[in-house]
């Protein structure tokens, strides 16, 4: 295996070295001696790889410790010369902390690969420190014998330094790559050298691997070019192998109070990370011609209904291509992290690149091994590692399906475990991503009823929640949502959980209906069902997909539609005073499309709101420009109404699009 170059601190996370105020010689001298004080005491700096590369940078430190320690003393004053040293001095200082900081805190497995560019930093640095001694006038401070020996001593161990490899670390990467190596030739590794190689870097058991993983995925996220990715992905399928073969699968945690992650429409989301067409959160942003960014989806539709300029300047665009911006999606994705809003790297698990072979090898041994234990092991510990894989990429999602796991994965979804209930829903949500699995689970016999029963009858909110997440994934295919549409039991659960589940099973139960609702045939059912009362249920809680869901049932349905949401009239009136922009575009379009269907009488109730036409008037200057739109024509509709005017109004010519409710779809942890 081919070691590439990868960037192994990415500049974002570094600290920066920011010019400080000029400080006098006493204050600079103490900062130095705090500074070289702090680096000695790194013990041991780093004990399982680098090991003699950091001992060899402290040791050289240790004695400038000394140094300053005696100039504290002596309260001795510089002169220009000496004083721009020991500045030079400060950043070499800074320097040799950040990195010890940075691969302390990196991945091992990450910084063995790449072992030969972080020697040559720590090599660097001596060079860069052995420079600064060399031009430091001695014998301008009045030091004893000892200390200006210590200062000779120093600059003979960095003239002599070279650039070095500890030959253990370089061991360590030999098996590693080999390891990698011979799954390309569909060799399984031997436990016994797993177990050896990985408590050699400080893994000992299953929770040490488990935070490398981690640390991988994070440095991952920053890596630019594609090889570097793939060997990364590369030692991240090691890892998991490794795991999952040595110490078993996971036991799953206890389940906890049902509580789902941070939504987008309860997070203040910047308004650098909105696209500038949906105003809702970017999932892939991209670049056209006139340097605005947009999300993929939204320009891609917006190219391809016939437009030719750039939706924010109005310029027409050079060319169509679109160019991914990928710091801001990392911005993006640290921010989510931080929100706890889960979102994929990749989007719906379509990465630029074609997954590599070693990755691919990876994953197919662990779920083989991980199906192979299902009848034999304990199935929760199996199902949740099932889980937590089919979270992480669209190959381990392709590699479970192919592997025949639905079939097995369906008898468990009517289990009286709550745990593994929950488990074999989630799994089949976090499948049912990959666009390829949503036909193997429609047609695996008993996956669709089962799915359904747990939204009906799931012993818990969140399995009932992450069913009604499964059939939103599933509506994603058009021949899909019109099969869902036509079942009852799929029509009553998710009004059923709209109205009676608790906000998070409410939100992902108006998604899938605002999914389905894309199809006219289905919208009947829904509001025979009740979908309108349960919408008003959710009017306070989530007042965004609430609206969205009465404005794609009203614009779809006929005058039953309209009539159904006749009550709803004055808390859309509310939700356009109150509510944020896109809710509010939602409620005017919403109230447009009923005063044009349901006529005078519509507009009489409309007109009862208290201050609604002062509502309206703010909503055409300040809103978006659609809502502007919307709002004129609402007031247009007043005007009509008040001057007596109850003659049919012609249909409008702009056309209603319906909201995209701020849910982002996700593997589910």
């Amino acid at each position: 295996m081919a070691v590439v170059t990868l960037e192994v601190f990415p500049a974002r996370k570094r600290r920066p070295f920011v010019d400080s105020p000029k400080l006098s010689d006493a204050k600079l001298t103490r900062s130095l001696f705090q500074a070289s004080h702090e680096i000695s005491s790194m013990q041991p700096p780093l004990q399982f790889i680098l090991r003699r590369n950091s001992q060899s940078l402290i040791r050289k430190v240790k004695i400038l410790a000394s140094v300053f320690d005696e100039l504290l003393r002596s309260q001795t004053s510089y002169s220009q010369s000496a004083h721009l040293c020991f500045e030079e001095m400060q950043i070499v200082m800074q320097r040799i902390k950040a990195l010890m900081d940075d691969c302390s805190r990196a991945s091992r497995l990450w910084l063995l690969l790449q072992i030969d560019n972080v020697a040559f930093s720590f090599h660097d640095l001596i060079a860069d420190l052995s420079t600064v001694v060399d031009i430091l006038p001695v014998d301008d401070f009045c030091l004893t014998d000892d200390v200006h020996d210590l200062i000779l001593l120093l600059r003979n161990q960095c003239s002599r330094s070279l650039q070095f490899v500890d030959p253990r670390d370089d061991l360590l990467r030999r098996k590693v790559t080999e390891t990698i190596d011979g799954i390309k030739h569909q060799i399984s590794p031997d436990h016994a050298t797993l177990i050896e190689l990985f408590n050699d870097l400080g893994f000992p058991d299953s929770a040490s691997l488990r935070d490398e993983i981690q640390r991988l995925e994070d440095q991952t996220q920053d890596q630019i070019d594609d090889r570097s990715k793939s060997t990364a992905v590369s030692l991240i399928g090691l890892l998991r192998y490794s795991n999952c073969v040595i110490y078993g699968p996971s036991t799953p945690p206890p389940p906890p109070d049902f509580r789902r992650f941070k939504s987008l429409s309860d997070a203040n989301i910047p308004m650098d990370f909105r696209c500038p067409i949906t105003l809702e959160l970017m999932r892939d942003p991209v670049v056209v011609s006139t340097g605005q960014t947009y999300d993929r989806d939204s320009i891609n539709l917006w190219i391809q209904s016939g437009h030719n300029t750039c939706p924010k300047t109005g310029q027409v665009l050079k060319h169509t291509n679109l160019i991914p911006n990928r710091a801001l999606k990392n911005l993006i994705l640290m921010w989510c992290r931080d929100q706890k809003i889960p979102f994929e790297l990749y989007g719906d698990g379509a990465s630029d690149s074609t997954p590599c072979q070693e990755a691919v090898e990876f994953t197919r041994m662990m779920v083989s091994f991980l199906i192979g234990k299902l009848s034999v092991a304990d199935s929760n510990a199996v199902v949740f590692e099932l889980r937590s894989l089919a979270k992480s990429d669209s190959v381990a999602r392709a590699c479970i399906a192919e592997a025949g796991a639905i079939p097995k994965l369906v008898r468990y979804l009517g289990s009286e475990s709550q745990s593994l209930q929950i488990n074999a829903v989630t799994t089949i949500l976090n499948l049912s991503i990959l666009e390829q699995n949503k036909t193997r689970i429609m047609e695996t016999d008993g996956a669709l009823n089962g799915v359904v029963e747990v939204l009906r009858s799931g012993a818990t909110w969140e399995a009932k929640s992450n069913a009604a997440a499964t059939l939103f994934s599933l509506a994603g295919v058009s021949a899909y949502r019109r099969r869902l549409g036509r079942k009852a039991r799929v029509v009553n659960g998710l009004v059923d959980l709209a109205k009676q589940g608790p906000t998070s099973s409410k939100r992902d139960a108006l998604v899938a209906i605002l999914s389905l609702a894309a199809e006219r045939d289905n919208v009947g059912r829904f509001v025979e069902a009740g979908v309108m009362e349960a919408a008003k249920d959710a009017f306070r809680e989530l007042p965004e997909e609430a609206v969205a869901v009465v404005e794609a049932v009203v614009r779809r349905g006929g005058l039953m539609a309209v009539s159904a949401a006749f009550s709803l009239i004055r808390l859309l009136g509310e939700v356009m005073r109150e509510g944020a922009d896109t809710t509010r575009e939602g409620a005017a379009a919403t109230l447009v499309t009923m005063c044009r269907k349901g006529g005078s009488e519509l507009v009489a109730e409309m007109a009862a709101i208290p201050g609604i036409e002062r509502v309206i008037w703010e909503m055409i200057g300040t809103g978006t420009a659609r809502g502007g739109r919307k709002a004129a024509s609402l007031m247009r509709y007043l005007r009509r109404w008040a001057a007596g005017d109850t003659d049919e109004t012609a249909p409008e010519t702009q056309s209603i699009v319906v909201p995209t409710p701020s849910r982002i779809f996700n593997p589910v942890s």
